[in-house]
């Protein structure tokens, strides 16, 4: 199963994610990709990894996700990537632009073959003020299409504001 989980900053999106991955009984991978540049994001990293089960595996990738999807799903296996917005933050800043766009197609076509259970988290982006600047439009732009995209692939859709869940595709949870 394929689930999607938006939200806003601190909306709770990671940690209905970590209930959910938790919940299904089956080990859980934690796939990580931020890269913690600075003393904040370091902080951040650090809550993350204090609210996790010391059994769960970690993976840390910032740009080859599909990759590591493909190596690491399997049946009876649950997938939390943890978060789309910092992997695209991260296609973004590459040298290569062409990357972005292959990264985002190898991810949207493996996901047909993945077996078990994928989690998948994301910062909603556009429901805000346009933001300025060519990078920063181009950002909520390429988060945008990604989760349409997802959304029409994944069983369950969630958005979460203010730590509550409203599903927008697929079983309520």
């Amino acid at each position: 199963m394929l689930q999607l989980i938006l939200g806003g900053a601190r909306s709770g999106k990671s940690r209905l994610a970590e209930k959910l991955a938790s919940d299904s009984g089956l080990p859980v991978t934690y796939i990580a990709t931020s890269q913690p540049l600075d003393g904040e994001m370091n902080e951040r990293v650090a809550l993350h990894r204090q609210r996790r089960p010391d059994h769960w595996g970690l993976i840390e990738e910032p740009v080859e996700l599909a990759r590591v999807l493909r190596e690491n799903a399997a049946p009876a296996q649950c997938l939390l990537v943890d978060c789309l917005t910092l992997w695209l933050t991260n296609l973004l800043m590459l040298e290569d632009s062409n990357r972005l766009v292959a990264e985002r197609d190898q991810l949207l076509e493996t996901l047909a073959v993945l077996p078990g259970e994928i989690i998948f988290v994301s910062n909603e982006t556009g429901l805000g003020v346009v933001p300025l600047g060519e990078l920063t439009r181009r950002y909520v732009d390429e988060a945008g299409w990604l989760h349409q995209a997802l959304a029409e692939r994944c069983q369950r859709v969630v958005l979460t504001v203010a730590g509550l869940p409203l599903t927008l595709k697929g079983t309520a949870l």
